[in-house]
């Protein structure tokens, strides 16, 4: 006899899928909708087809922020990453100091963005900023608000402080999952250090490695609130990311046509690239690095 099955608990979760059509799929039809048409004002739409998608092939200014997007994901992902791994490997594994590295290590994680964009802002000010302050009492010519080089050191150094957390908490996590057994083996063997992280530690850190480089890919790759509030997008374009530039185009200059197919491509650019990091990063776990 065959066991039947129920298919009732199919009305468990349709409370979350109607609240993702209305969240996220509508939403996402409503841009669609708007990327393939052109408006004249009093909620009137015109048939343009393709033509707002190949205005943004053919648009320098989004190449030029695709370019400086993608080199802020490269430097964050770089620094982080490296950074986070460091970290985790010299944290208290068990006791009273392990749960207070934890605890201090959350804490960026729990400030809202805009918050740390406007923390930032004031900290970097020549006149009231203790940085801003600091070095030019030291004699460094710093100013985030003038100096393309400066602008750049400061969001990605406020990215940074910000985010290396989750990276450090991840790999940490991957860190205490590793039995004991496999250090005694390599204290049998005499292996060094770096012989330990390279075969043992990363090996086993590579899952969580793998889901924190994904996050901070896609988290960096869509950032706005914290560079908008610090620099705007300046000085002139040079700190002018993906995100700023599509919502200047949208709200700025009220282009709807082009704004929504912009958005649609940078959604693909994003899950392209996640996938790409997602297949390498399996493809390697599974080799066993």
């Amino acid at each position: 006899m065959e066991k039947t099955v129920n298919q009732k608990a199919w009305f468990l979760v349709l409370p979350v899928l109607l609240l993702v059509a209305f969240s996220a799929i509508i939403p996402l039809m409503t841009v669609v909708n708007y990327s393939v048409q052109d408006t004249f004002g009093n909620n009137q739409f015109f048939w343009a087809g393709l033509e707002w998608f190949e205005e943004m092939l053919h648009d320098d200014r989004m190449w030029n922020s695709l370019q400086r997007q993608l080199l802020f994901s490269a430097i964050i992902l770089a620094i982080e990453v490296p950074l986070g791994i460091f970290v985790a490997l010299n944290m208290p594994k068990s006791g009273f100091w392990s749960s207070f590295c934890l605890v201090l290590m959350s804490l960026p994680l729990l400030i809202p963005w805009n918050v740390v964009g406007t923390i930032w802002q004031i900290f970097g000010r020549v006149d009231i900023g203790l940085l801003g302050y600091t070095l030019d009492a030291l004699g460094v010519n710093y100013n985030y608000t003038q100096d393309t080089v400066a602008a750049w050191i400061t969001i990605v150094v406020m990215d940074v402080w910000h985010w290396t957390s989750l990276v450090a908490l991840l790999a940490f996590a991957g860190l205490k999952s590793i039995p004991d057994a496999y250090y005694q083996a390599a204290k049998i063997d005499q292996a060094s250090r770096w012989k330990v992280f390279r075969y043992i530690e990363l090996p086993k850190m590579a899952g969580v490695l793998m889901i924190a480089i994904l996050l901070r890919f896609m988290d960096s790759f869509m950032i706005y609130t914290e560079p908008f509030v610090v620099t705007g997008g300046g000085p002139g374009n040079a700190t002018t990311l993906l995100s700023i530039d599509l919502v200047k185009m949208a709200l700025g200059q009220f282009d709807l046509g082009p704004a929504a197919a912009f958005s649609l491509m940078y959604f693909l650019v994003i899950l392209l690239i996640s996938w790409v990091f997602y297949t390498v990063m399996t493809n390697l776990d599974k080799r066993g690095m």
